[in-house]
């Protein structure tokens, strides 16, 4: 397996960002040596909240968070999945699969003897790290998660497999705003015809991130926790697309931090592959899906859930959860929208410090 390491100068002028890096070396499926990155911060002695992001961001989606952490007394553990931040990614859209980024983060766990943990994850962290915990209960004493959840649809007809297929192989381009349009149209519609089925809406995201060679990622973290106007998105957009994002005067800090982990293209094969394999639709994590859920059916451990409520894209989920769950508290709705461990991070910080403290 081909795999690109992103040189340590791309990380030097990232604001907010002063952690030292841990490395953990794996082992592959085919014996390459992963390297994963996490940072560990706060007191050695308190308790651990280990901290998973999703895509396309990395650890310092909680950089703003971490202070706010440090002062309740808890330790945080953030890693960067393997394709993302400081880890390696490997350079194949093959390489990625759900089923492998389990399997790498459950080594990294266990590699590094983690134990008595609260997890929280948001987005692909939370898709991941439920099902890292259903691999090693015992290492997680509570569980925490929002605008996430563990997806799973036996059910779906073949009618909508091939539409969601055949336009996912169409040959139309889809910009950043075409697709936008439709990813907001995700309203968590408790609808049960397909006509209105989450993967037709989800599958512009994926067939964008897919086709999109040179994914905008800086432009879209920015675009999302920074709430600029759309002309300045669109302009920030243009630079982009023309290759001159490190020269655009429409870049931020927060943007350059989303762009650092990918020195050119070929580095963002985890972002752009990893939608295609969310399964809102059957696909070969079915099982594993199956089992992981019926774990969470039965397992005591305190379960904490927290959604933003004005995140398109998992609004719809929450009840899910808490049907998966039987145990699962629900906190109150933070807003913040997808990324709010950024926009929310004071309040977020503060639900999750309580929960790990409460007896």
């Amino acid at each position: 397996m081909k795999i690109l390491r992103t040189p340590d100068e791309q990380f030097e002028n990232i604001k907010g960002y002063p952690f030292e890096p841990h490395y953990t070396t794996i082992k592959t499926h085919d014996d390459s040596d992963l390297r994963i990155h996490h940072i560990d911060e706060g007191p050695k002695d308190g308790p651990i909240l280990l901290a998973m992001h999703g895509q396309p961001v990395w650890s310092y989606l909680y950089s703003k968070m971490i202070p706010h952490l440090i002062a309740g007394g808890i330790r945080v553990i953030a890693p960067d999945l393997p394709g993302y931040g400081k880890s390696d990614k490997p350079a194949s859209r093959e390489d990625y699969s759900y089923q492998r980024q389990v399997d790498w983060m459950t080594k990294w766990l266990n590699q590094n003897d983690f134990k008595n943990i609260t997890f929280f994850g948001q987005d692909w962290g939370g898709l991941i790290g439920l099902r890292m915990i259903t691999e090693e209960p015992d290492r997680f004493v509570k569980v925490s998660m929002g605008n996430t959840g563990l997806p799973y649809n036996p059910d779906a007809s073949e009618e909508l497999i091939k539409k969601v297929k055949a336009f996912r192989e169409d040959k139309i381009k889809l910009t950043l705003f075409s697709m936008a349009r439709q990813v907001q149209q995700m309203d968590g519609s408790d609808n049960t015809s397909e006509d209105f089925h989450p993967a037709l809406k989800f599958m512009y995201w994926q067939k964008f991130c897919w086709d999109t060679v040179n994914l905008p990622i800086g432009v879209l973290c920015s675009f999302q926790m920074e709430k600029k106007s759309r002309p300045v998105v669109a302009a920030h957009y243009f630079f982009q697309r023309m290759g001159l994002e490190k020269i655009s005067p429409f870049s931020s800090d927060v943007s350059r931090a989303y762009e650092a982990p990918f020195p050119d293209p070929s580095y963002k094969m985890g972002p752009r592959a990893m939608p295609s394999h969310v399964p809102t639709l059957p696909d070969s994590s079915l099982e594993a899906q199956r089992l992981a859920r019926e774990f969470f059916k039965t397992s005591d451990k305190p379960f904490l859930s927290v959604f933003a409520g004005d995140d398109p894209v998992t609004n719809g989920i929450e009840s899910d959860v808490l049907e998966m769950a039987p145990n699962a508290k629900s906190a109150p709705h933070i807003g913040g929208g997808h990324f709010y461990q950024w926009s929310r991070a004071e309040e977020l910080s503060k639900i999750l410090i309580d929960f790990i403290k409460l007896d």
